[in-house]
């Protein structure tokens, strides 16, 4: 499939966003176990717990990123008016489902942003005002009981909404590079370690606590080394696939070899425009060892470096979201180069 600027965008930008969400969502979740950060501790990020992974800046990000993400992919339909009637299919349709999902967790994310945007002003203008804490805002019930419940709302919506896209490409047959067991966990410890490599940047802005930047280095190893290892998994799975035929795709291999007796057209139409994409072999091994230093390699190494060398957090955080980034980039493309439908086998491709 030809790859498009709008849905390599949507992939990769939403995933981190929805990954982001998620760590955000467990850490108010966490919350509900540490008990309420005290007065000392309130203050623009206003954790809930030591270690909430929670951080305004971060959770704006992500925001944009989602947002952005989803723009893209309208930008990808042919007429972007009609898109609402999508979500309507949810019963059969995993692209309304992921609709409806992304859709439903807006709403405990804005509901958090109010929230922790009144907190942010509160603790911007206490000193205005002479009040030490934001109105007593850390003693309500709100931050033991209907926080940590948006936290685990917002963690299975971006989980969801997820695991929804994956299951888009995993769902077409014709397209047997999509149609494998791979691509779902791909997305989603994809868009996990996106969402970890984010978070590890913007919360070294933000003033995260030393104790948070070891853990979120620590997972962006971890995540590194599983994502290096299930994206070699999944292209050692489609190079063994054998070769698309017309006797395959019309079901009549068995009756022998079948081949067109003459060409449809003479010239290019849109199912060999967009489906018929060719990626040489060699270009494919470059653009593989590519996607997995720059994703996986290199934010791991700058995550092991930051974690030897703690007394300059901002550049290696900084650094390894940049070429995860990219990285990423480079992978999704790959993806849907590498995907060829079906259809291409009737004109002997």
């Amino acid at each position: 499939m030809r790859p498009t600027f709008s849905i390599l965008c949507f992939t990769v930008l939403s995933g981190i966003g929805y990954g982001v969400w998620f760590l955000t969502g467990l850490g108010l979740a966490i919350g509900m176990l540490c008990g309420p950060a005290t007065p000392a501790e309130a203050g623009v990020t206003l954790p809930l717990c030591r270690f909430a992974l929670f951080d305004l800046v971060g959770f704006g990000v992500a925001l944009v990123f989602v947002v952005a993400g989803l723009l893209c992919s309208l930008g990808h339909l042919g007429r972007p008016a009609r898109a609402w009637r999508a979500l309507s299919q949810w019963r059969s349709s995993w692209l309304s489902r992921e609709g409806v999902a992304a859709v439903l967790t807006f709403v405990p994310v804005a509901i958090v942003a109010l929230q922790q945007a009144a907190c942010a002003y509160h603790a911007w203008t206490a000193p205005m005002y002479g009040t030490v804490e934001p109105h007593g805002w850390n003693e309500r019930a709100w931050d033991t009981t209907w926080l940590p419940l948006l936290g685990v709302l917002i963690a299975l919506g971006s989980a969801a909404t997820v695991f929804c896209t994956g299951n888009i490409y995993a769902s077409l047959k014709p397209i047997r590079a999509w149609h494998d067991r791979h691509v779902v966990p791909a997305y989603l410890l994809l868009g996990l370690y996106g969402g970890t490599l984010l978070l590890w940047a913007s919360g070294t802005l933000a003033g995260a606590t030393s104790t948070e930047r070891r853990v979120l280095m620590l997972g962006t190893i971890v995540l590194a080394v599983a994502g290096f290892w299930l994206k070699l998994r999944y292209w050692r799975s489609i190079d063994a696939q054998s070769p698309a035929s017309a006797g395959h795709a019309t079901g009549l291999e068995a009756l022998g070899t079948v081949r067109s007796f003459e060409q449809p057209h003479t010239e290019e139409n849109y199912l060999t425009h967009e489906m018929g994409f060719v990626l040489a072999r060699k270009h494919a091994r470059k653009l593989r060892a590519i996607a997995l230093v720059a994703a996986f390699v290199l934010p791991a190494v700058l995550a092991a470096l930051g974690l030897l060398f703690p007394s300059a957090p901002a550049l290696p955080a900084a650094a390894a979201l940049v070429a995860g980034l990219a990285g990423l980039f480079v992978e999704r493309w790959l993806f849907f180069a590498q995907a060829r439908h079906a259809v291409i086998a009737y004109y002997g491709r």
